[in-house]
């Protein structure tokens, strides 16, 4: 766990890193997703029901495997911030940054004064090993990654103030969210929505941060690394699942003879 934040190295290596969503919070099911090849995931706070025990747990199972978790964190507190950090984060993700401030919040949040404002407690956190890594105030920033993300029309504007402010190192485009704000929610395959994130794909590349996406229809994610990005979040492990569930169940189906049409309708709920 000392040293320098893997996903930075990675990414200063020239690769685009993939990423898979966690969202079940489930240790074994994260730990499983690194032992299939995806050595980074991201443990969604926001939407997903894991809490701060849990995470650590996920964190673990992850290292264990060999691979690099990224914490989505539920909103852009402080508190939490400083929480997840403790528990030994290395990468946190801010959802819905739309200004300056905000990224300065984030920003403070993840930093010791006098560079920023969290809460000092390293000793006893599993972020030093429990204080036996007695070099971290020394290593802490380079070893933490911030991600903003930019989900909402209104941050289109600040990109630069945003990009500008010391301590954020990627901005991540959320596109279904910003389409949202445009009143095109899951219709990514609108023209407007895909002008919208090319806009701000635009405007982050025109700055010397990092930049990162999820998955969207218009582009493969092959052409999503040719357009500038460093970081692409792809599957979704529930996704995954139920799929594999769906398949499974209409193959057994098929071989029984079973008609699935009337067995859903007879369900209750």
């Amino acid at each position: 766990m000392k040293g320098r934040n893997w996903l930075r190295d990675q990414i200063a290596s020239g690769r685009c890193v993939r990423a898979i969503w966690i969202d079940l919070g489930l240790p074994a099911i994260a730990e499983a997703a690194v032992w299939a090849g995806w050595d980074c995931v991201v443990l969604d706070n926001e939407h997903g029901p894991a809490g701060l025990e849990t995470t650590m747990n996920v964190l673990r199972a992850v290292e264990a495997a060999g691979g690099h978790c990224i914490v989505r964190v539920p909103w852009n507190d402080p508190v939490y911030l400083k929480r997840v950090l403790e528990i030994g984060a290395k990468s946190v993700m801010v959802p819905m940054i739309c200004n300056k401030e905000q990224a300065q919040a984030a920003s403070d949040a993840c930093r010791y004064p006098p560079k920023g404002t969290r809460g000092y407690a390293a000793p006893v956190g599993r972020a030093t090993q429990y204080g036996m890594n007695t070099g971290y105030l020394e290593t802490h920033d380079e070893e933490t990654f911030v991600i903003a993300q930019i989900e909402h029309k209104d941050a289109v504007p600040n990109i630069g103030e945003i990009a500008a402010v010391d301590g954020i190192d990627m901005l991540l485009l959320g596109p279904n969210d910003m389409a949202g704000t445009v009143g095109l929610l899951e219709q990514l395959d609108k023209p407007e929505a895909e002008a919208l994130a090319a806009e701000t794909e635009k405007r982050i590349l025109e700055t010397d941060k990092l930049m990162g996406t999820v998955s969207r229809p218009a582009w493969s994610h092959k052409e999503l690394k040719e357009r500038g990005h460093n970081l692409i979040v792809g599957a979704v492990d529930i996704l995954l699942i139920m799929e594999t569930f769906k398949q499974a169940n209409a193959a057994m189906a098929a071989q029984l003879g079973d008609d699935l049409e009337a067995q859903e309708a007879s369900k209750t709920y």
